[in-house]
């Protein structure tokens, strides 16, 4: 990966890479209300080729939001409703068998488009979850004896209640660490909720939207993201906050007794991007400590378990995250 000092052609280079970004927020901005940190962790997933997965009680427009944002960026979209009785080949796919010519042919699934939409992925029992373990981390999938590479850009974009909802189940670790971004999607403001109301309360409310940028225009905004420079302090610091996921010990935190697991090296990785993809959307060159701090919430909450002692105590992953983020010191 390279990485360029930032200069007055690399700034030049940024506004170039990003001047689609403020049409796509107004566009989406049409029809979901609100919602501005949804959206830019949504565009941070975007730039930094990484899966997000969105946490919410359902009415709160998660699976309005991602389609607007399909539709925005003239993508090939495709929405997946997770259900219990849901099966691994109604996801990537199955050979079926033509008995007029002796053979098998390849059907391919709906996991074949630019944004999948992975609506309630945590309706279905794991089995069906870890289908997409293959197609998120590698970009491919195997039906048959054949690998098949999916469209570029790829990206999942999931939806989930909170697991104490009736009939969900927890989703897997290993697919749990494949998404960048994990976002807790809240309730909207009283003035938001108003205009919802003025907008929505309607038997056919306009959700239309027009196509403000093309894939071109993102896959060349993901090689800018490459070029943000990164200082060899910041990715020390990036390396010392989930250490301290880790071992908390040694950065003077005696939060061990509440870890049972801490982030593991893709964290690190997601940390890096996602934070240069928001340096990028705020127009810099380059990243800075706050922009590491700014993302961090949202790329280790779901990588930090908490242990027994913890949930007896009612201290959450996000708890132990803002105290790390907190007290590993800054460059």
């Amino acid at each position: 990966m390279s990485e360029t000092t930032p200069t007055l052609e690399n700034d030049a280079a940024i506004e170039a890479a990003t001047e689609w970004i403020p049409r796509l927020r107004n566009e989406i901005g049409r029809v979901i209300v609100g919602q501005h940190y949804l959206v830019d962790r949504l565009l941070v997933g975007l730039l930094a080729n990484g899966h997000v997965l969105l946490e919410g009680v359902p009415g709160l427009a998660k699976t309005l939001s991602i389609r607007t944002l399909a539709t925005a960026t003239a993508a090939d979209f495709k929405r997946i409703q997770f259900t219990p009785d849901l099966l691994p080949a109604d996801i990537i796919g199955t050979l079926i068998y033509s008995p007029k010519e002796n053979s098998f042919h390849t059907r391919k699934g709906p996991i074949f488009a630019n944004l999948i939409l992975a609506d309630e992925i945590n309706r279905a029992p794991a089995k069906v979850q870890s289908a997409l373990l293959e197609a998120m981390q590698e970009r491919q999938v195997t039906i048959g004896d054949e690998t098949f590479k999916l469209p570029e850009p790829f990206l999942v974009l999931a939806t989930e209640n909170p697991i104490d909802q009736e009939g969900t189940y927890p989703l897997p670790e290993a697919q749990v660490d494949r998404f960048m971004l994990k976002l807790k999607v809240g309730y909207p403001s009283k003035a938001d909720e108003r205009e919802i109301l003025d907008r929505m309360a309607s038997t056919s409310p306009d959700l239309d939207v027009d196509a403000v940028t093309t894939l071109d225009i993102i896959r060349e905004a993901r090689t800018t993201v490459n070029k943000v420079y990164v200082d060899p302090k910041i990715r020390d610091y990036i390396v010392n906050i989930v250490l301290a996921t880790r071992q908390p010990e040694d950065f003077n935190l005696k939060l061990g007794q509440y870890i049972q697991f801490g982030a593991s090296p893709r964290a690190t990785i997601s940390l890096t991007l996602a934070a240069k993809a928001w340096a990028l959307m705020q127009g810099r060159g380059y990243v800075i400590p706050q922009d590491v701090k700014e993302i961090g919430m949202d790329v280790l909450r779901h990588r930090v378990i908490p242990g027994y002692e913890a949930e007896a105590e009612e201290i959450t992953s996000e708890d132990l995250v803002k105290t790390i983020l907190e007290a590993v010191p800054v460059p």
